[in-house]
């Protein structure tokens, strides 16, 4: 029988009508929503805030789909938030830039500037500013990897991620996947002497914040080991890095667990909820003397 639910859910998830299932039985109660946010200029800079009632001082998520680096919206993601939130996590969703618009870096400048925002207005919305985790599923992944990993894109808006990250949560995530094989891939990361550039893992030098990275292992988009090469150059470094890998689960189901039809697929919302958990908050920045 868990087999034949396991093909259904792996059909259901290829299917268009999937996430309007997701998204009709995600949470609601106690959980409230503000919608089309704008963090910055333009028509894909807004994201949406997903809170729990009553809430002060909680950690904060801000959740990068994926989608290639070529598609998504935030509203897919309804499930996801709500999830979250309905566990006491205030998670922010932003839409950012794609290809064929842009290509490398600049869905990175637009997730910086997410941050940005998210650090500015945690409070509104009942979050710690101190206790902020970017994270993502595969494209979304990558993207919470690099902003902290590779401090230059939060340093271009005035963060620091050894600083003001708590932590790092990827789901399905492309770390270190040269060579690029795709067409497409090939012009949204540019030449082959600037790839480099592009990977998270090259970016581990010590002091990053705690990172979990949830993998399935029948994942056939993004090699699970991703995710444990990453782990370990963090761990050689002396951080703090973990690995989930749930068997016979695939790139599309691992994240997909996280809403209740699925769940008895893969723990990935108890997992990540208690990892989040765990991260205490950043030390507040002090003032310099003027």
């Amino acid at each position: 029988m868990r087999v034949l639910l396991y093909g259904l859910a792996c059909l259901m998830l290829t299917a268009c009508s999937i996430v309007d299932v997701l998204n009709a039985t995600a949470e609601s109660t106690n959980v409230e929503v503000t919608r089309d946010i704008p963090y910055d200029a333009g028509p894909r800079a807004k994201l949406d805030v997903y809170r729990p009632s009553n809430t002060k001082s909680a950690p904060l998520v801000v959740f990068y789909y994926g989608g290639g680096w070529e598609s998504g919206e935030k509203a897919s993601y309804a499930f996801v938030a709500a999830a979250f939130a309905a566990q006491g996590i205030v998670t922010m969703v932003p839409d950012y830039r794609v290809y064929p618009e842009v290509r490398f870096p600049d869905f990175l400048t637009d997730a910086a500037r997410a941050a940005r925002w998210a650090k500015d207005h945690a409070a509104e919305f009942g979050a710690d500013p101190n206790r902020i985790v970017l994270a993502g599923h595969s494209a979304g992944a990558h993207i919470a990897a690099m902003l902290t990993l590779d401090a230059q894109w939060l340093n271009a808006v005035g963060l620091d991620p050894r600083r003001d990250l708590a932590g790092l949560l990827g789901i399905a995530g492309p770390y270190d996947f040269l060579p690029l094989e795709s067409d497409t891939l090939k012009i949204v990361f540019g030449p082959p002497e600037q790839l480099a550039r592009t990977q998270p893992i090259n970016f581990v030098a010590g002091g990053e914040p705690p990172a979990l990275l949830i993998t399935g292992g029948f994942d056939h988009s993004v090699d699970p080991r991703n995710s444990e090469r990453l782990a370990t150059k963090i761990e050689s470094l002396g951080g703090r890095a973990s690995v989930i890998k749930y068997p016979l689960i695939g790139h599309a189901l691992v994240l997909g667990a996280v809403a209740r039809p699925l769940r008895l697929f893969a723990p990935t919302l108890r997992d990540s909820s208690a990892f989040i958990a765990t991260l205490g908050p950043v030390a507040p920045r002090v003032a310099a003397n003027p």
